[in-house]
């Protein structure tokens, strides 16, 4: 068998192929690093959902502390609320914005600001060694 001079790739066409491969390698890297910036943006401003949520959440149970600093995701989240009256005289309306000094994040509810209900509209209380046996439900 006689090996033909032309059999196989031209330097130049091996250069032009490896130059086409880096080209794509180097789409491929940026379009993975857009991709890993928008989860990470997508993280914080879930972080500070959460937080702001939190926040709301210590806002509605009366007796509790108000912490306005949140850890989170190895993030330190800061926590304002902003109280403004509603149609009903009885709820305000809150909006807590959280942020990390990069990300805000915000979100709005409402809190019942009426006294609380006569003793005799309560739920009886249950002592708690009687709720951990399960006695008095």
């Amino acid at each position: 068998m006689t090996r033909r001079a032309d059999s196989g790739f031209t330097l130049i066409e091996a250069l032009v192929a490896m130059a086409v491969l880096a080209i794509a390698a180097a789409g491929f890297v940026r379009a993975t690093e857009g991709h890993i910036d928008t989860v990470a943006a997508l993280e914080a401003r879930a972080a500070g959902g959460w937080a702001a949520d939190n926040r709301l959440a210590e806002a509605r149970v009366p007796g509790t502390g108000t912490s306005d600093a949140h850890d989170l995701l190895r993030r330190d989240w800061r926590t304002s609320v902003q109280s403004r009256a509603s149609d009903d005289p009885d709820i305000a309306a809150l909006t807590v914005s959280a942020t990390d000094g990069r990300v805000t994040a915000s979100v709005r509810g409402f809190v019942d600001t009426a006294a609380p209900p006569p003793p005799a509209l309560r739920a009886p209380a249950v002592a708690p060694a009687a709720v951990a046996l399960g006695v008095g439900r």
